[in-house]
């Protein structure tokens, strides 16, 4: 039964090895080289949202040959918002960490 509550955020969403048609949900300047499951996690939390369920032994529909990952979060804003506030968090966070 669908979930109207809570939203499913990809990995996939933020690869920027990834095009558009295969998944990536943001311009290639907002996504970063193959992101991690913690990352994202802790990408989420840093935008104020609290992710409810994560999986990393997951396949994205698109691509069922990799496997992936996703969190669930609360539907507070739409996904849209959510997954470009998310994304401006890892850019970020991956800004300081090659510095």
């Amino acid at each position: 039964m669908k979930d109207y509550e809570h939203i499913v955020i990809w990995l996939d969403y933020f690869n920027k090895t990834i095009p558009k048609k295969m998944g990536r949900r943001v311009s290639r300047e907002k996504s970063v080289f193959d992101p991690s499951l913690n990352e994202l996690i802790a990408a989420a939390k840093a935008a104020g949202l609290e992710p409810t369920e994560t999986n990393d032994q997951v396949r994205f529909p698109r691509r069922p040959y990799v496997r992936s990952g996703y969190i669930t979060l609360a539907k507070a804003q739409p996904k849209s918002k959510i997954i470009s506030a998310i994304s401006e968090k890892l850019v970020s966070k991956r800004a300081k960490q090659s510095k």
